[in-house]
């Protein structure tokens, strides 16, 4: 049944990338629609600036922001009871492993 199922998977799949190419043969046309009117070309620099820096630079901005703004007051890591370094826990609600 399981190879069933991957058969049809990878026929379903073949069959989509195969009409995705056809359909987008006119996207490498080379020539120009009406109304077409393309912009200036970036420069390797804008480009790093535009889709490298900007996005690094605004997930900083976010992340700084959360930082600063969270208001919690528990920043201490909490030591599980028993662990290295502590007594071990006695009273009568501890509960004993058999």
């Amino acid at each position: 049944m399981d190879k069933k199922n991957a058969l049809r998977a990878g026929a379903l799949a073949a069959g989509t990338t195969l009409m995705m190419l056809m359909m987008s043969s006119p996207a490498l046309a080379l020539t120009r629609d009406d109304g077409d009117d393309p912009a200036q070309k970036l420069s390797v620099i804008e480009t790093l600036g535009l889709y490298v820096a900007a996005p690094i630079a605004l997930f900083a901005l976010i992340a700084g922001l959360v930082w600063v703004l969270d208001g919690s007051t528990d920043r201490q890591p909490r030591r599980k009871p028993g662990g290295k370094g502590q007594g071990k826990m006695q009273g009568p609600d501890q509960v004993h492993a058999s």
